[in-house]
């Protein structure tokens, strides 16, 4: 694997380290050795330049705005497929015949109802709970009814729990919005796909029929998908790390799903609403832009630019389609999303912007889609853990199977007081 090799000079003396080709990407220098040669470690706060790991699940170029789940571009994937077909991508490997995409679908379905005893946790909650929090604390405690898959070591068993989380994880969400609002909770439905059930168990009531919007549907799979996976982010590292020392499955994405909760990771597309809410109507955007612009005023425009690309966000490009299928669907002539469209073009094309490379990114739309669909802001964030699931799930599969793996332990450049006496307290 390694083509070639980096020296490293230290007090006139060379230490090599192999260079590793990936299959696509930058090369790394692997420093596994460089504490046992020199006695030094990295530098490298927010593992901007540190790969934790190696992976074959997903692939992202920045400066290109390319993203691709096991090399099928993200969307080529979201027009073309559907969510349970990414799922049982990013799980398995490779797309699914019909009969395994069948299979597969009857399994997750199979799978949906939750254990009844855990309806009683949500009432253990108060009514004007964050449904984040109610999440973390339901998906923690279903290792406590779920005893027969949190055996890592055995792949049955982690099949079965991989499959439990992505199928439980809409019912949950469900249940946490229906809470909140005091309305009663809506058993899953085997004949509904896996979104469509879920917007049945969120919008549904006892007292009518509901009938699922195919467009509301598809605009939902297609948000499920934009969110499946994104190689390392900080909720991955989450879940990989508290993986890492041999917690069970439902521990490590309870993880993930409370390091998703920040507001700068799985919160950005509510607070681009927010953001476009105050903005409020399109003449007012020129005042904004320049308050964006002027480095003393703390104001910034949420939903452009991104960590990672350096480019136009290939999920955005799916995401504003979509955003215009739903809104014409629904008849809604919103204010915001002209605000949207035009503040779009003025980052598409000023100089500023474009210079700055801040392109909008997939949380500038997801916000108005799901704010027209009728989800509550604070919602949102539980819409994006439940897609998120099936990659964590599989980036903790991959972490499992990895022969490298070992129990993650970061290490730190110490700062503090050298060693120093203990002084009795009635002698300072």
């Amino acid at each position: 694997m390694a083509d070639s090799s980096a020296r490293l000079d230290i007090g006139g003396t060379g230490h090599d380290y192999a260079v590793k080709d990936g299959s696509v990407g930058p090369q790394v220098i692997d420093i596994r050795k460089l504490y046992a040669d020199t006695g030094m470690f990295t530098y490298d706060p927010g593992f901007t330049s540190t790969a934790s790991c190696e992976s074959g699940l997903t692939y992202i170029d920045g400066d290109e705005g390319i993203l691709l789940h096991r090399g099928y571009p993200i969307d080529q994937l979201a027009e073309q497929s559907s969510f349970m077909e990414v799922s049982y991508l990013l799980l398995r490997g490779e797309l699914p015949s019909k009969a395994e995409l069948e299979e597969f679908t009857r399994t997750i379905t199979r799978h949906t109802m939750v254990h009844e005893q855990l309806t009683t946790f949500y009432r253990g909650f108060r009514r004007d709970a964050h449904p984040m929090a109610i999440m973390c604390g339901v998906v923690g405690a279903l290792s406590a009814f779920y005893h027969d898959s949190t055996d890592i070591n055995d792949p049955m068993q982690r099949r079965i729990a991989s499959h439990r989380l992505i199928a439980k994880m809409p019912t949950i969400a469900a249940m946490a919005y229906k809470y909140s609002v005091g309305q009663p909770f809506v058993y899953p439905r085997n004949d509904l796909s896996y979104t469509g059930n879920f917007l049945n168990m969120t919008f549904s009531v006892p007292a009518e029929e509901y009938v699922v919007d195919p467009v509301i549907e598809d605009a939902m799979d297609k948000i499920f998908i934009l969110h499946a996976d994104h190689e390392q982010n900080a909720s991955t590292s989450t879940v990989r790390l508290a993986g890492s020392s041999g917690a069970n499955p439902f521990a490590c994405i309870a993880a993930g799903i409370a390091c998703l909760w920040g507001p700068a990771h799985g919160g950005a597309n509510e607070a681009a609403l927010n953001m476009l809410r105050e903005i409020g109507t399109v003449d007012r955007i020129p005042e904004y832009i320049a308050r964006a612009k002027n480095k003393d005023d703390p104001f910034r425009l949420m939903g452009f630019g991104h960590r990672v690309y350096k480019n136009y966000d290939p999920r955005a490009k799916v995401m504003q389609k979509t955003a215009n299928e739903v809104l014409t669907k629904l008849g809604v002539t919103d204010p915001i999303f002209d605000v949207a469209r035009e503040l779009e073009q003025i980052a598409l094309n000023d100089p500023y912007f474009v210079e700055k490379k801040l392109y909008p990114n997939v949380d500038f739309y997801s916000g108005i889609i799901l704010s027209a669909i009728g989800f509550p802001t604070e919602m949102f964030t539980v819409l994006f853990a439940l897609a998120r699931t099936v990659g964590w799930v599989a980036q903790w599969n991959e972490m499992i199977s990895d022969p490298a793996q070992k129990i993650g332990r970061p290490r730190q450049l110490y700062t503090g007081p050298t060693q120093r006496d203990y002084v009795p307290v009635d002698k300072r």
